[in-house]
């Protein structure tokens, strides 16, 4: 290990946490694209401020059209390694306690607030990496390259629009997941069906259910609208205490029509560590005593299909799992119902066994077989990088050599930017076993997890790059 360059990390820390702060104060959440801001307003702010640093730091910057910004550590040597962090982040959510979404505080050794462990903070690691070689003297032989995103949580169309123009580079690694590396990524399977059916004025009926902020995130919160409901008799007391003893949620009444429920949000990819507030909203209709209709009839399929605390797809027929990439997960992310309709979409994360005819036919059969119109974009196939390779070997050692921790090959859930990449993998920037709440409520990055990913990053471009 160069200990110039680590003394140098370590020397620079509180100027590293401050550009963290600064980076993640910008509610970089993709907004309407006006001329030059293809994604919004604040993901243009995010991703120019992340270049003026790089500017500011010495690097060679490009602008992609306000989609993407590169800085290289010296753009005169031969591109081996690319780096690719984003600067967009997802909604802010609710149920904060810590402090507001976009106001980052440091608080018993954590940096709480969105996007500072998805990915901002791991970006800014990634870019005091490169800084502290450069400003430490140290060598290199090859190119270094860190490439910012501004659509990553939408889609990623930003990389698809980067890499129509630029070529990939031979060795790619992402700051976007966790130590000490991940080689697969699973393949991902999402699917929306919905109903339609005449409206049925009889009392008391549900009038509306909503739930879900984005595909990809369990949803935290649901809120459910009835008409000529009495919400404050004993049979619907009972079962509101039962629900939240089963559901391990909470209802509140906001007025004498409205029922808000609470749940915890969680990746999609992680599914079993939320607590779906839809799914609790609609077993909630299911259970009180409304006049029967279609849309009743319809709502009661939903909890077989999708049973709540169940996120192995077996409500649907998709469960399966294989030695390498573990089992498929799958979570119903987005709920909307009203008087005439109720339409929804599921997120899965798909192992290397599935395939069309196991997982999507399969799927689709029995949504529609519980009288469901279905539809689905179809299937992204999983990402797997060969483990031996020497690539992935010296990542794996940069990270031994720095943590003394044991370096291993992971498979995750988690779709990141080198999901399309031939040679790409997550590497970082979170720690093994910390689950820092990217995409929930009071999202952090631990202190001493932001120094050591700047130090393996460090290492991992002195080994790739010399």
């Amino acid at each position: 290990m160069n200990r110039k360059v680590n003394d140098w990390i370590e020397s620079h820390k509180e100027e590293l946490l401050e550009d963290i702060k600064a980076l993640c104060a910008i509610p970089s959440v993709r907004g309407a694209a006006t001329e030059g801001r293809p994604y919004g307003e604040g993901p243009y702010r995010s991703l120019n401020l992340a270049l003026s640093l790089a500017e500011k730091y010495g690097f060679s910057i490009r602008n992609y059209d306000n989609r993407v910004g590169t800085a290289d550590l010296d753009p005169a040597l031969p591109r081996t390694l690319d780096m690719l962090a984003h600067t967009d982040v997802v909604p802010a959510g609710e149920g904060w306690t810590v402090t507001e979404p976009f106001r980052v505080i440091e608080k018993d050794g954590r940096l709480y607030g969105r996007g500072t462990s998805d990915d901002k903070g791991p970006l800014l690691c990634a870019m005091y990496a490169m800084r502290a070689i450069r400003e430490t003297g140290t060598s290199l032989s090859k190119g270094v390259r860190l490439i910012m995103g501004a659509d990553e949580e939408c889609g990623s169309s930003d990389i698809a629009y980067y890499y129509g123009i630029e070529p990939e580079a031979p060795m790619t690694f992402s700051p976007d997941g966790e130590f000490p590396l991940i080689n697969i990524e699973k393949g991902l399977f999402r699917g929306n069906f919905s109903r339609s059916f005449p409206e049925d004025t009889g009392k008391p009926r549900l009038l509306s259910l909503e739930a879900g902020i984005a595909v990809n995130a369990v949803p935290q919160k649901a809120v459910l609208r009835f008409e000529g409901l009495d919400l404050h008799t004993p049979e619907v007391r009972d079962i509101l205490r039962s629900l939240e003893e089963e559901c391990q949620v909470s209802f509140s009444i906001s007025d004498d029509q409205e029922i808000t429920v609470t749940g915890q949000s969680a990746h999609a990819s992680t599914p079993e560590t939320g607590r779906n507030a839809g799914l609790a909203a609609v077993m909630l209709a299911c259970r009180l005593p409304l006049h029967p209709s279609e849309q009743t009839k319809a709502l009661s399929k939903i909890p077989t299909l999708f049973p709540y605390g169940v996120t192995d797809g077996s409500g649907i027929g998709i469960r399966m799992e294989d030695e390498e990439s573990h089992d498929l997960t799958c979570t119903l992310d987005l709920f909307h119902v009203d008087p005439v309709s109720m339409s929804f979409t599921f997120d899965s994360r798909t192992p290397i066994c599935a395939s069309r005819d196991n997982c999507e036919r399969v799927a689709g059969k029995n949504i529609e077989d519980a009288g469901f119109i279905w539809d689905s974009p179809g299937m992204i196939p999983p990402h797997v990088v060969p483990p031996d390779s020497d690539f992935v070997r010296t990542l794996l050692k940069s990270y031994e050599d720095v943590t003394g921790l044991k370096g291993e090959c992971l498979a995750i859930g988690g779709g990141t930017y080198v999901h399309n990449l031939k040679n790409g993998v997550a590497f970082g920037a979170v720690m093994p076993g910390i689950d820092t709440r990217m995409h929930g409520a009071d999202e952090f990055f631990d202190i001493d997890n932001i120094i050591t990913a700047t130090k393996v990053f460090a290492e991992a471009i002195q080994n790739l790059c010399v």
